[in-house]
């Protein structure tokens, strides 16, 4: 069962080792454990649904309750506080779509607001109902997760919307094919949020991020379909697709997207080596990237994450003896982890494994084998989860990302974690940050941070820091040559910052789109484009 207030499945449970509550205890202050509200307590708020009566339409209070939220800080401190405040009016859950268009005209017919919602992951704000006259609508896309066709000469497959990464890799893998896009939300996210959020998976090194595998597919609008042929290259004009990919739901609603599949490789292998210092470290992997050794995967913690993710591992002991024989090679104090992935055939993976080391050990690489890379496979969709023990343990945890040039990524970097680091220290509160590079490019990288604090004394307190934090850390990103959103998308938490990035010339044409699209202002307003 999943969990209504939090993420993922009710029996995965990620708990904080002993050693990681002292850790934490030592960086930020002890623990802070807030009450949760009941599932009881919050339906007891939920009110009368303001729709009228509709064969595909919900008005179930405890459905209401799990569509009203994602999963960014603010949802998760609503959902665990129990002040939801706005809930959908109804749930849809169309199967064809012909049902979305059903759907969309009786929206228009009695001025519904509709939200499209694939897997409920949105860290931005984009599927939450906001106050208003009009009642809403949330559209699960739920029931369309079929591989409705695989075209085995162009490798091309098509899907309905709301397929998950396990639906959509299950379908592909039962015919000896992968779509290889797996972000860290894969468990629940849907191929179509991926395209609606220009979303990038963690082997996109490989596969491609989102935008280089989708193929085509058909956008429902008011006005009716909008169908995307596919291609393998056209000169005839703009690509229309670039409508579709990051829309986040403000131009239609995806009912069919259709990708570039690759053949399942034969061997795939994870990779830990340990720089000593961060400037080799990252010299090291932007010399990788320029050079395009053939990896599916790249990933460069800083120090301090480094640091935070050996001291979170447990096993205490054999960390202590990793430690020693690094610090035994030169990588001592200030050393960093490199995770690598090798993809393909076994000779193909033999000549990428030798010119990464080649490379790598130019920089004063330690490598350390796959162990280290196996831990991160076998973990990699499990840290949403931890959001839930460090909760337990009194701490919050939040992420944001960027990118920019390489030139530029030391610099921002630097700057994001300060403002962060240094975000509650009028309120005599400490904050513990760390960052990694999850995506990188020729001409540079993507920056993840992690800032993990303590929620203070009531949940509105808990708002307030977060929100300190992310605006500061927002300017900063916004004012320094970075992108809001490399992978998590704008939603409502991010917009106020587009304007920045695209430019006065930039929005109107994104108002004017969404003014053709949708002129009555009903498809998830305020996302992407503030109202």
């Amino acid at each position: 069962m999943r969990r209504w207030n939090g993420w993922g499945d009710e029996s995965t449970v990620v708990e904080l080792p002993a050693n990681g509550t002292d850790f934490l205890a030592q960086r930020v202050g002890a623990g802070q454990r807030l009450d949760d509200a009941t599932l009881a307590q919050v339906l007891a708020q939920v009110p009368p649904s303001r729709l009228p009566p509709h064969v595909l339409v919900s008005q179930d209070a405890e459905e209401r309750v799990r569509h009203a939220r994602g999963q960014s800080l603010p949802d998760w401190l609503a959902m665990r506080e129990g002040r939801f405040e706005v809930f959908p009016d109804g749930v849809a859950y169309p199967e064809t779509a012909e049902d979305i268009r059903q759907l969309m005209a009786w929206a228009k017919k009695h001025d519904v607001v509709l939200i499209p919602y694939g897997g409920g992951t949105s860290v931005a704000g984009h599927i939450n109902p906001q106050a208003g006259e009009r009642p809403v609508l949330t559209l699960s896309l739920e029931r369309m997760s079929r591989l409705l066709d695989l075209d085995e000469q162009s490798l091309i497959a098509t899907f309905g919307p709301g397929a998950n990464g396990p639906q959509v890799e299950s379908q592909l893998r039962a015919r000896g094919y992968t779509l290889g896009h797996f972000p860290q939300s894969w468990e629940l996210s849907t191929i179509g949020g991926w395209v609606a959020s220009r979303s990038s998976g963690q082997q996109s090194l490989r596969y491609g991020r989102i935008e280089q595998l989708f193929a085509g597919g058909t956008l429902e609008t008011f006005d009716g379909p909008l169908e995307l042929p596919t291609f393998p290259a056209s000169a005839a004009g703009p690509d229309l697709r670039e409508v579709v990919l990051g829309s986040e739901g403000r131009f239609g609603v995806i009912s069919e997207v259709r990708v570039r599949v690759t053949r399942l490789a034969d061997q795939e292998s994870f990779y830990a080596v340990f720089l000593p210092s961060w400037e080799q470290a990252l010299a090291g992997i932007r010399a990788l990237a320029q050079a395009r050794v053939p990896l599916s995967m790249l990933r460069l913690s800083n120090a301090i994450e480094t640091e935070t993710q050996l001291a979170l591992a447990g096993h205490p002991e054999q960390i202590a003896l990793l430690e020693k024989y690094l610090a035994f090679r030169g990588a001592r104090t200030g050393k960093c982890m490199l995770t690598f992935g090798v993809t393909g055939n076994r000779q193909q993976n033999a000549v990428s494994l030798r010119q990464a080391k080649k490379l790598l050990k130019g920089f004063g690489g330690v490598f350390t084998g796959t162990l280290l890379g196996k831990k991160w496979a076998e973990n990699r969709f499990r840290f949403p989860y931890l959001r839930h023990g460090l909760w337990d343990a009194g701490y919050v945890v939040d992420t944001l990302e960027t990118a920019t040039d390489w030139i530029n990524v030391d610099t921002l970097l630097n700057k994001v974690e300060a403002s962060l680091r240094e975000g509650l220290a009028e309120e005599g509160e400490r904050v513990h940050v760390f960052t990694h590079l999850s995506h990188v490019y020729g001409e540079g990288s993507s920056i993840y941070t992690t800032y993990v604090f303590r929620p203070g004394a009531s949940y509105e307190q808990a708002l307030q820091r977060w929100s300190r934090l992310k605006r500061a850390a927002s300017e900063v990103i916004a004012h320094n040559r970075g992108t809001i959103s490399h992978q998590h998308g704008v939603g409502r938490d991010h917009a106020p910052w587009l304007p920045v990035e695209k430019g006065e010339r930039g929005m109107a044409v994104l108002k004017a789109l969404a003014g053709h699209f949708d002129p009555e202002g009903r498809l998830a307003p305020g996302v992407l484009i503030q109202d």
